[in-house]
């Protein structure tokens, strides 16, 4: 794609993380540059009511909660990075913005991640985490539920909304940022615009390595039935190698009888939600996210 293509925030905030080689030696050092960079790319954050760490069921968590007290809707939140990078701390800001301006509750999972801890653990502490929310009805509205997530969390939270259906406790809603989806990795070419080709699959080989069956519906969400699912906000960015097969999703979900609401945002690069102190999108795109939240708070989750 044509550079002139690139909006100039994007084009400003592409050399703000120092990158370092993403190899298995030096993953100790990528994860730390994805932390280190949090000040410039999310800022401090805002100041809400309550933001607390907590034992999700046995899964370290960390709980937002802005406004009034009293029992409110919850999205859980799988953080973006890979399924190998990011933490509680690198969506810090943005999980206080979701709060802020949904009114919901936020809980983000610190999962265990890869390549330490490959498929299905990341899976497995969300679920924990997820049961943990049906035991808080004092504070969190276990009626009301939904799933989030950015980027690898996308596919996290995908997979979590299918899960929940097929155990019987449907969820309210389900939020993709830039989700990863398809493990085909049929890129297109916009290395040069962050994320690279080859970064994903050094994500995929990590997360589902050699001899794991990336066929099945949890690591390919394109081949389960989607039917009954929860409706869906999927946000894509037109310079994402990940944005044609979030769209791809988000068509699979429409023709499955889901409502979602889809959006590419133009000139954008990969993961510019959680960017909140370079990009003016960010926060019309987390605008978006609670537009749709709070319609759909109201509507009791399908049985």
């Amino acid at each position: 794609m044509e550079p002139s293509r690139l909006h100039p925030q994007a084009r400003a905030a592409l050399g703000v993380q120092r990158r370092q080689p993403l190899t298995l030696d030096n993953l100790a050092a990528v994860r730390r540059s994805m932390v280190d960079a949090v000040p410039d790319e999310v800022g401090p954050g805002r100041a809400i009511s309550s933001v607390t760490d907590v034992d999700a069921g046995g899964v370290p968590a960390r709980l937002f909660r802005d406004g009034t007290a009293g029992a409110r809707p919850v999205l859980l939140y799988a953080h973006g990075g890979g399924w190998v990078l990011g933490d509680l701390d690198t969506h810090d800001g943005f999980c206080r913005e979701l709060a802020a301006q949904t009114g919901w509750a936020v809980l983000a999972v610190d999962y265990r991640r890869a390549p330490e801890h490959p498929f299905p653990a990341a899976l497995d502490d969300l679920a924990k985490a997820l049961d943990w929310v049906h035991t808080r009805p004092d504070d969190l509205d276990p009626s009301r539920v939904g799933v989030a997530g950015d980027s690898a969390g996308g596919h996290l939270a995908a997979v979590t909304a299918r899960r929940a259906r097929d155990a019987g406790r449907p969820l309210a809603a389900q939020v993709l940022v830039c989700p990863v989806v398809d493990p085909a990795m049929a890129y297109p070419d916009l290395d040069g615009y962050g994320l690279h080709r080859d970064e994903m699959r050094f994500f995929w080989d990590a997360y589902a390595p050699a001899g794991t069956d990336r066929a099945v519906p949890d690591l390919d969400p394109l081949r389960a039935d989607l039917a009954g699912l929860p409706p869906a906000v999927v946000i894509t960015a037109e310079l994402d190698v990940l944005c044609p097969e979030g769209e791809r999703y988000a068509a699979a979900l429409m023709n499955a009888g889901v409502p979602v609401v889809a959006t590419r945002f133009q000139g954008m690069v990969h993961n510019f939600p959680r960017k909140l102190a370079l990009f003016d999108a960010a926060p019309v795109a987390v605008a978006q996210i609670a537009a749709a939240l709070r319609r759909w708070s109201q509507r009791p989750a399908r049985h």
